[in-house]
């Protein structure tokens, strides 16, 4: 009995992850539908294609899988199951219908919290102390399916997006490695999600990094600490300038002798700045737009 046909769709390391691991299992996967690198992206990750291609699986990168013309081309794969690893499109649902074993996807958060997009970025800048990996039918509705199980790992107060999105990637390989015969054999049990949990939250752009210096230090150290370096970074604008901030430390009132207004620039060599309950220190930053001169500091808002 020939093993069933499983079609992947995915991206990012954790695309490449799990499908190294239903290859080095030796399932059935008869494509990998993918997207092309983004040039304007910092690509600090490996990708399911660099997987696919060591092991001759075919490798398609449509615009849109939701056309006729794609449709037609995804019927004629035959899948037995579709399983989607962090794909950044929606798929529809005439192409979700088509395997009798399901479509499934792994999301980057303990749904029913954090659906949508950029899940780890929003859990940092949330300032969660524990974020996740979740296996769940596919449905109309992004992330709204039925779970089939969870797999959850600590993160700390300092992390970066990337120090939480490395700790909790093998989530996503350990929720497969614990549930893929059960989703072939069609006895994966399913649990529904308490959709009155749920918050979902947007992609994210670089202008989200922009820093709004009447908010607490914590806040703000969330955000940056959120969109660091390998994401395009926090920022504050300095006149016609920008200032990118990689990384900031808080500084007390005491250490400082006074407490400033928000935006209030207490310190230049280094760099402090008043927040709505304190201030940070600007330990890690760059220029942008050609402006060196650190008295331009001066100038914030």
């Amino acid at each position: 009995m020939s093993k069933p046909r499983i079609l992947f769709f995915g991206y990012s390391e954790v695309g490449y992850t799990c499908l190294d691991l239903l290859l080095s299992r030796g399932d059935n996967v008869v494509a990998l539908i993918t997207h092309e690198d983004n040039p304007n992206e910092k690509i600090w990750f490996k990708t399911p294609a660099v997987a696919a291609r060591e092991r001759g699986l075919p490798v398609f990168t449509p615009e849109s899988v939701n056309n006729p013309e794609w449709r037609e081309k995804i019927a004629a794969l035959q899948p037995d199951l579709i399983l989607s690893v962090y794909y950044r499109h929606m798929i529809g649902t005439k192409i979700l219908a088509m395997p009798p074993l399901g479509a499934w996807n792994i999301h980057g958060s303990l749904l029913p919290k954090y659906r949508g997009r950029a899940p780890i970025n929003w859990a940092v800048l949330h300032g969660e102390s524990r974020i996740g990996m979740t296996l769940h039918r596919m449905v109309k509705s992004a992330d709204a399916g039925d779970v089939v199980d969870q797999e959850g790992v600590a993160i700390g107060p300092r992390d970066s997006a990337e120090v939480a999105f490395r700790k909790v990637m093998p989530c996503a390989r350990v929720l497969l490695a614990r549930q893929m015969d059960a989703l072939l054999a069609g006895t994966a049990k399913e649990t529904p999600q308490d959709h009155s949990q749920a918050t979902t939250f947007g992609g994210r752009t670089p202008e989200d990094g922009r820093i709004n210096w009447n908010q607490t230090s914590a806040q703000i150290f969330n955000l940056i600490r959120a969109v660091t370096d390998p994401y395009p970074g926090a920022f504050t604008d300095i006149g016609d300038a920008r200032l990118m901030v990689w990384w900031a430390e808080p500084v007390s009132a005491a250490t400082l002798g006074r407490r400033g207004q928000p935006c209030e620039v207490l310190s230049v060599d280094p760099i402090v700045i008043a927040t709505a309950d304190g201030s940070l220190e600007l330990t890690r930053t760059g220029w942008r737009h050609g402006v060196s001169a650190i008295l331009q500091v001066g100038q914030i808002l």
